[in-house]
């Protein structure tokens, strides 16, 4: 050593710009090297170098990567692959206080012992090295530097409401991977750092959290050793971890090398703990603010003057006790555990058997288990390595070259890419070794450019799984405060700077499925926040747009196009229901009102339009007295009114009332009273969701489907169903009202007293068998009685003209149905119809000798109060109690009565005789019969 090299230990907290004032000494010197911790922190010091002088000057040494340019000055290091014996001016250790570290201090114990430079040697650390450095390297002088900022304690804090610019430090993958997952769904995401990453994967991810695309890091303690970060807040996650022996608690000075990340230059910085850890004591957090912990007392040492006479001298050489009460042996490292793996290889021990093949033994006993397999495993992978190199010099390139096959592919999960990079460092580290392999260039580029591959694909996979772009682009957005660009295409898909982020269905954001919990609610927030005017444009378009493009549903929502945008509710008149709208109170007032209020005169145009012949008749200032009573009840039952239910106030109608209401389209019916414009299809429909509005039900029946005579009753429909839908119930199915009308009207022809069958007519309007029509007249209140006979066949013809069945088939089929007709006028007890399989079989069987059955069924009055054809009731056919009738239908005098023919007279004044009822189906019959008298 040159006795006038200059060694000074530069000491104090974090941010205090050691690591910045050692790079600005070194290139004050013609050569240089530093040494670093980790790999991840050369790559960061060389890449700012190389900004400063350019790649041509400047190398970079780790185990894994060796860039070495021909006119090399300044060399950046890993600790353990610093050159030796370069005589460069300048020398600088980072994080000397790693001298205390279990598994590697005593590499940076010997590079304090031994490593200078010609000019200048400083030593980079924690205060606490003073002590030690002062006792083994008498010559050192010492500069203290005080934090640039200050660190305070702020005790402890959930994940959920950890602050921007925050890294949360885990001790195991586990738990890096739990804490980056919640902070995925809660806070859009975080950047993982570990120091198992490759130097390309670790930076794309540092890339995310420095740019501002996410604004959490989660790390292990590996950002400790000098990574410098942009971090306002480090959280502990744990204040314990496995030193690769056992669980122990964190010592103040770790704790407080990793604390010292937060508050960089002049900012300053705070820590606390979160999750399960417990907050810190005050007396040690308090020490970490102060910067004040206990001296190091000892520092771990291993022997660096090896002999490799044989491989039990290289061991004990390596197992030699220092002889300094300030050193310490160390435990065995991996790579001593390795050799004496080895040697009891009987194989392995006659390779090595003199210096040379000794030193190659220990060279690749050094090869670090990047792969944190077993030991045995390990060992036989070295051993194999050792084996190539010693009978052939090289390692075979096959051998290599399937080694890197296996390794290089980008498939897999986060795990699987993880182990492909560690194994891929082993095989790494093996291309850098000089003589190693036959063309070193290409196999040192093969494996860089595998690691390259895998680290892209594992920061990819990092990044999809705890990192959602969409939502931390939106908090990050929003936090700026600045307008978030929203578009909605045509789909009603919706895009925020340029993010799916959910559905614009109507007025309403539906988020993405895919997000839940925290994540959703703040992407929901962002997402209403920019399409605010997404809302006014929507709901512009919506104002103007034709009814066409609006409905109500059965269910009476209100639908534009798909979407819904608002129901209908009860309003204080069934014929005036109200709106309510779905729009999302992001949308604002404005728009809620706009669409409301676009809503209402949809609606009350369309109860104009169906319902004019009602709105009219509630309108009309003539109607007076009773004509006006039931106009109300018309209206206030949207147009349909069982007869049996409003009796008495049709009774009490006079003939002028009645035509008054006439002139509206009300239709006095036997069994209804309804106007049949609003029976047709679309009215029904508006009417059966009024109807439902107005009786408060839970769930809207739907209408029948239009154009059917009959339908099946619906069951458990609540009362008052058939008669909204237009339909009368009767028996099993329902018939409608203006078709039961027109059967009334055939019924009144019919002697309901003595009996009679079903007409062809009747089963034609009604579109029923006659097993079906039978089950109908019984729901009217007839009884049905069937019967069986044998079928009478017309009269076949004895001879008929070839051309006349030719030229008239149609004239002949008439013929056979007035026959039939006839035979039934003739004999009422006979039948007049078959069933249309009857009719078939016949066809198919003119000649059968046995005789052909038919069902029928005889109708007569059921007798029921109330429910008999009002036709019947006026004739005295059916009603109960009625008098008998002639021949002529007249009723019979009683016995013991007045005579027929009989005058009689009065001394009152005549009695006003009453109107006529034009719509009476008997008008013509009784005004003959005045006309008569």
């Amino acid at each position: 050593m040159n006795g006038a090299s200059r060694i000074v230990a530069v000491l104090g907290p974090t941010n205090t710009g050691k690591t910045h004032y050692a790079i600005e000494r070194m290139l004050g010197h013609r050569t240089g090297v530093i040494g670093l911790p980790l790999r991840l922190l050369a790559r960061e010091v060389y890449d700012k170098i190389v900004a400063i002088r350019g790649p041509s000057v400047v190398a970079l040494v780790t185990g894994e990567e060796r860039i070495v340019p021909p006119r090399t000055q300044y060399w950046v290091c890993t600790v353990e692959a610093m050159p030796e014996g370069m005589g460069t001016d300048f020398v600088a250790i980072d994080e000397i206080q790693l001298c205390a570290d279990p598994e590697r201090g005593h590499v940076f114990t010997d590079r304090l012992l031994r490593m200078r430079g010609t000019h200048e040697t400083l030593f980079l650390g924690a205060d606490t090295m003073r002590g030690p450095i002062a006792a083994l390297v008498p010559q050192a002088q010492f500069a203290r530097r005080e934090r640039m900022s200050q660190l305070v304690y702020t005790g402890s804090k959930k994940i959920s409401r950890m602050p921007p610019r925050s890294a949360i430090v885990g001790f195991s993958v586990e738990n890096v991977y739990a804490i980056a997952e919640l902070l995925r769904r809660q806070k859009g995401g975080a950047a993982v750092v570990m120091g198992a990453l490759s130097p390309r994967t670790r930076n794309a991810q540092v890339g995310l959290y420095q740019n501002g695309e996410v604004d959490y890091l989660v790390a292990t303690d590996a950002i400790g050793m000098g990574l410098n970060l942009d971090v306002n807040h480090v959280a502990f996650s744990s204040l314990s971890k496995f030193d690769g022996r056992r669980m122990r608690p964190l010592a103040p000075n770790e704790l407080a090398q990793i604390a010292g990340r937060a508050g960089r230059g002049m900012s300053d910085g705070t820590f606390g703990v979160t999750g399960e850890a417990s907050p810190l004591d005050e007396g040690v957090a308090q020490a970490i603010m102060d910067s004040r912990f206990t001296p190091m007392k000892k520092l771990n040492w291993r022997n660096a003057a090896l002999r490799f006479g044989s491989v039990d001298a290289l061991i004990d050489s390596l197992e030699a006790s220092p002889d300094n009460e300030h050193l310490v042996k160390a435990r065995p490292a991996d790579d001593l555990n390795a050799l004496k793996s080895l040697a009891q290889v009987p194989e392995v021990a006659a390779r090595a058997s003199d210096g040379p093949s000794i030193r190659l033994l220990w060279d690749v006993c050094r090869i670090p288990d990047f792969r944190g397999i077993s030991h045995a495993e390990h060992a036989s992978l070295l051993e194999s390595i050792f084996g190539h190199l010693h009978e052939r010099g090289t390692i075979p390139e096959h051998f290599l070259a399937r080694q890197i096959r296996r390794i290089d592919r980008t498939d897999g999960d986060i795990d699987a890419l993880s182990k492909r990079l560690a194994y891929i460092r082993t095989w790494t580290y093996v291309a850098q070794r000089n003589g190693w392999v036959r063309d070193e260039s290409h196999w040192r580029a093969e494996t860089r450019a595998v690691e390259d591959r895998v680290s892209d694909a594992l920061h990819e996979r990092l990044t999809q799984r705890f990192v959602d772009r969409r939502t931390s682009v939106l908090l990050r957005r929003l936090k700026q405060k600045e307008a978030l660009l929203a578009e909605v295409n045509d789909k009603g898909e919706v895009t925020v700077e340029g993010e799916f982020v959910g559905r614009l269905e109507g007025f309403r954001f539906i988020p993405d499925k895919s997000a839940q919990g925290t994540e959703a609610k703040a992407l929901k927030s962002a997402s209403l926040q920019a399409l605010a005017p997404q809302f006014h444009l929507r709901a512009d378009r919506f104002y103007n747009a034709p009814d066409t493009e609006i409905d109500f549903t059965d269910q009476g929502g209100l639908m534009w196009g798909e979407y819904a945008v608002g129901k209908l509710v009860a309003g204080a008149e069934p014929l005036k229901p109200m709106v309510e709208v779905f729009v999302d109170e992001a949308a604002g007032p404005e728009v809620e009102q706009k669409v409301q209020r676009r809503l209402q005169h949809f609606i009350d145009r369309k109860i104009a339009a169906l319902f004019e012949p009602l709105l009219n008749l509630s309108r009309d200032e003539e109607l007076t007295g009773l004509a006006k009573g039931f106009a109300f009840r018309m209206v206030e039952a949207l147009g349909i009114l069982p007869r049996a239910g409003v009796a008495q106030e049709v009774k009490d109608l006079d003939q002028d009332a009645r035509g008054a209401l006439r002139k509206h389209g009300i239709r006095f019916g036997q069994f209804t009273i309804f106007m049949p414009l609003l029976l047709k299809p679309a009215p029904t429909r508006l009417r059966l969701v009024l109807w439902a509005l107005a009786n408060g039900l839970q769930e809207f029946p739907e209408a029948p489907p239009p154009g059917l005579v009959t339908v099946p009753v619906a069951k458990g429909a609540p009362e008052g169903y058939d008669t909204m839908c237009g339909y009368r119930n009767a028996g099993e199915r329902s018939i409608r009202i203006d078709m039961l009308e027109r059967l009334a009207d055939m019924l009144r022809a019919e002697d309901s007293r003595g009996g009679f069958e079903a007409k062809a007519d009747m089963l034609s309007i009604t579109g029923m068998t006659l097993e079906q029509f039978a089950d109908l007249m019984q729901g009217l209140g007839y009884k049905a009685e069937r019967g069986e006979r044998t079928k009478i066949k017309p009269a076949q013809p004895t001879e008929q003209p070839p051309a006349a069945t030719a030229e008239a088939p149609t004239e002949t089929a008439e013929a056979e149905a007035q026959s039939d007709v006839a035979v039934a006028a003739e004999a009422p007890t006979e039948a007049t119809d078959s069933t249309e399989a009857e009719a078939e079989a016949t066809a198919a069987d003119p000649a059968s000798d046995e005789p052909e059955v038919e069902v029928f069924y005889t109708f007569t009055w059921g007798r029921q109060a109330n429910r008999g054809p009002r036709g019947d009731q006026r004739q005295g056919r059916g009603k109960p109690g009625g008098k008998p009738r002639d021949g002529r239908g007249k009723p019979q005098g009683k016995k013991g009565g007045k005579p027929q023919g009989a005058k009689t007279f009065s001394s009152r004044p005549p009695k006003k005789e009453k109107a006529i009822d034009p719509d009476n189906p008997f008008a013509a019959a009784l005004m003959g019969l005045k006309d008569g008298n």
